[in-house]
């Protein structure tokens, strides 16, 4: 059943084996066993529901919370050639009764509905038309009272289940659940006897940041503006911060949407829609937007307030990098942040002991904001993972290159301040006396006449204010609960005070990234895809992601066999859309040639346009004349050449009529390596490699063993063996990153795999 199982997924969606953890998940739901699946966003937990619905008799049915996920994943679908629909309140009941109709007869294998439909008996009625064979429950998380978001409507789902006079294999699906969500989630479900899988929460691709005591608003312009060719999300945590913030990107220049419940449902829709389609590139939003989408380049999230638990943070976070490729997730602490989650907790949890509990969630938080540790051990150890790394290399406390300075006079200040002003007001009225404000109500309480008063007029009262922030972070201050919380001082600031404790802070860098001037074959492929996006009405995303096009960049495919070995590029998607990417990867390569555009590390590939001009009689001799131009005795090859210069002359006899890849693979028959090639022919090294593999398909004899570190030969080999050589990139995934795509190729053309 598994084979059946990978054959589906090669031929729908072009992968050619499953991600770590799905497959799992897809043998326990074959065997017909109850199955809770905890996999992080970016995981590929659709798909392990999807592929069994597939294979099943019947229909499946899909319980999503969102009518704009719910609709994102049906139109990927239906690009990959599933038959799928959902049912919706955007559907009059004539429509509901033509696509259960359909169901019925097998036109659609999935069926995606809300769980609030459950709770009408006239669509339960309805839905008694159907063999329903399986309920893969998506967000289950939802139907825990103990989840970082539930919802009363998920209730229903258990005497809906309970309902059925042949009870369905149950699926049920979440991105995170501690141990006592778990529990909740199989007691709400009736799950019988089922299997658990929590594949590993850690996201590699994803990097961590905290940032402390920062100016937010300048920071995320700067980040922005750095970032503007790439999508994004800020997630605010009111609705009116984030109407300020999308004001004020806007204003500089940045194309910002904005989502809240506040909004009217089809501004929302419009922002979505507009997100989705890469008409803004930054969605500034509270919490209400993202469980929604299914946006797979999004490559950073950025929280400008810390969130309520780390559920949430982690949940929010991940919906960078869902494609594999690097995402960024920032988050900007500010003390203020504990009391607006304080609140909002006794303003909307009435029952005590879940008050009690969210306050833990709360702490847990705070603690990961003030953790000198890694932030990634952090985050998993909370969600109950052990033998974890003592550092990951990937966040801001493994990588903190920030400069450090001495702040112990300024910190002194300040505790003064507050001691005099008796402890009994905010951050904003502390500042305003160290920066000498003479407003009327500092006159009027005689702050004026305090020997700080003015004590640090040079500096600007926002970054005082700031400066206070970092010391409440940094655990010298404290500020009170309440509506309007106080500073106080916490014993490490008394010993400031007296000289026997200095404060260090550490400046925060501001965001950078290369300038990368030149246009590349990726760039061109996303423009592609844009354009085909927007004639089809459908995110980009759907026509292929971002790792897709970014290996289509890397290897070039020549045809449309080649270009099936793509990971991401299905039977339908080929056909669709593979001839016009081919075109694109063909037009861009000849620019290449003809110094249109820059040179890109790009391949030439195996097609009759890669023909340099004029690559007769007169151009080889002018390539054998430049070996006076190149120092011999330096070899930049990354393998050891086992083989030995040959003499010329029987080469030369025959330059008249050589290919473009056959003088590449003449001059390394002549002594050349590989970098020395590329110098004297002005090409990239990776268009070199693929002359010489592009020399072996044409049935020259290549030494192919030149090209493959010995080290890396039966790696590359048990990785065949494990996934196959119907597509490169499942190999290379198995592989260091040491090993590159010509090493691969040599080894497969080497043993003729």
């Amino acid at each position: 059943m598994f084979e059946k199982a990978l054959e589906v997924l090669e031929r729908y969606f072009g992968y050619a084996q499953f991600r770590d953890g799905q497959q799992k998940v897809i043998e326990s739901l074959l065997r017909g066993t109850d199955t809770l699946a905890i996999m992080p966003t970016g995981a590929g937990k659709s798909l392990a529901y999807q592929i069994p619905a597939l294979l099943f008799e019947g229909t499946t049915l899909v319980i999503s919370p969102l009518i704009s996920l719910m609709k994102d994943q049906v139109d990927a679908l239906v690009q990959y050639g599933v038959p799928a629909t959902f049912i919706n309140s955007s559907l009059s009941l004539k429509e509901v009764r033509v696509r259960i109709e359909k169901a019925r007869c097998g036109e659609y294998k999935l069926l995606y509905v809300a769980p609030e439909r459950l709770e009408s008996e006239g669509f339960r009625a309805l839905l008694e038309l159907l063999n329903v064979s399986f309920v893969a429950i998506d967000e289950a998380h939802c139907v825990s009272q103990w989840g970082h978001d539930f919802r009363p409507s998920y209730l229903h789902l258990g005497p809906f289940l309970k309902s059925f006079t042949y009870k369905p294999l149950i699926g049920a699906f979440t991105a995170t659940a501690t141990e006592e969500v778990q529990v909740d989630i199989i007691k709400q479900l009736g799950l019988n006897a089922p299997d658990i899988f929590a594949t590993g929460l850690d996201r590699p691709n994803l990097s961590f940041s905290t940032l402390r005591g920062a100016k937010k608003k300048e920071f995320i312009l700067e980040y922005a503006r750095l970032h503007a060719d790439q999508s994004g999300i800020i997630y605010v945590g009111t609705r009116k911060e984030v109407d300020n913030l999308q004001t004020f990107l806007s204003k500089n220049g940045i194309r910002a949407g904005k989502y809240h419940a506040g909004m009217k449902e089809e501004e929302r829709q419009q922002s979505q829609e507009d997100f989705l389609f890469d008409e803004i590139t930054v969605m500034v939003a509270t919490n209400a937007f993202g469980m929604g989408i299914d946006k797979s380049n999004v490559r950073y999230v950025i929280h400008y307030n810390m969130p309520k638990n780390m559920e949430a943070y982690y949940q929010e976070a991940g919906r960078a990098g869902r494609d594999g490729e690097p995402g960024e997730c920032l988050l900007l602490f500010s003390p203020q942040d504990v009391v607006l989650q304080r609140y909002l907790i006794d303003q909307t949890i009435f029952q005590q002991e879940r008050k009690n509990n969210e306050l833990k969630k709360l702490q847990g938080m705070v603690d990961y904001c003030h953790s000198s540790r890694c932030l990634r051990k952090t985050i998993l150890e909370y969600f109950g993972e052990e033998a974890i790394h003592e550092e990951c290399n990937n966040c801001s406390n493994c990588n903190d290159v920030r400069e450090k300075i001495d702040i112990t006079v300024e910190a002194q200040k300040i505790f003064s301040c507050i001691i005099r002003m008796r402890e009994r007001f905010g951050i904003g009225m502390v500042a305003e006396v160290l920066k000498g404000s003479r407003k009327a109500k500092i006159r009027e309480l005689r702050f004026d006449e305090l020997s700080t008063h003015g004590i640090m007029h040079d500096i600007p009262l926002q970054d005082i204010k700031d400066r206070i922030s970092f010391l409440v972070a940094e655990n010298f201050l404290q500020l009170s609960s309440g509506e309007y919380p106080v500073v106080k001082l916490l014993p490490n600031a008394v010993s400031v005070n007296k000289g026997d404790a200095k404060v260090w802070q550490k400046v925060t860098p501001q965001p950078v990234r290369k300038n990368e001037e030149e246009i590349n074959l990726f760039d061109q492929l996303r423009k592609l895809r844009t354009e085909l996006a927007r004639r089809e009405n459908v995110p980009p995303y759907v026509i292929f992601a971002d790792n897709t096009l970014r290996e289509m960049s890397q290897l070039c495919p020549i045809d449309l066999q080649s270009m099936i070995r793509i990971s991401g590029v299905g039977e339908k998607k080929l056909a669709k859309y593979g001839s016009i990417f081919l075109e694109e990867v063909r037009n861009f390569c000849e620019e290449v040639k003809n110094g249109i555009v820059g040179r890109q590390d790009i391949s030439e590939n195996y097609v009759e346009a890669n023909k340099l001009p004029n690559s007769n009689s007169q151009l080889l001799p002018k390539l054998i004349k430049s070996q006076e131009e190149i120092d011999l005795t330096q070899h930049h090859s990354p393998v050891v050449s086992r083989r030995t210069k040959q003499a010329p002359s029987s080469a030369k006899a025959s330059k008249d009529k050589l290919l473009s890849h056959q003088q590449t693979f003449l001059l390394y028959q002549e002594g050349y390596s590989l970098d020395e090639i590329a110098k004297v022919r002005n090409v990239t090294a990776l268009t070199v490699q693929q002359h010489i593999v592009r020399c072996g398909l044409d049935g020259q004899a290549i030494p192919w063993d030149d090209f493959i570190p010995i080290e890396q030969e039966a790696l590359v080999l048990e990785a065949v063996r494990r996934v196959g050589r119907e597509k490169l990139r499942p190999i290379k995934d198995l592989l260091s990153d040491e090993v590159e795509w010509f090493t691969i190729q040599a080894v497969l053309e080497k043993y003729k795999i």
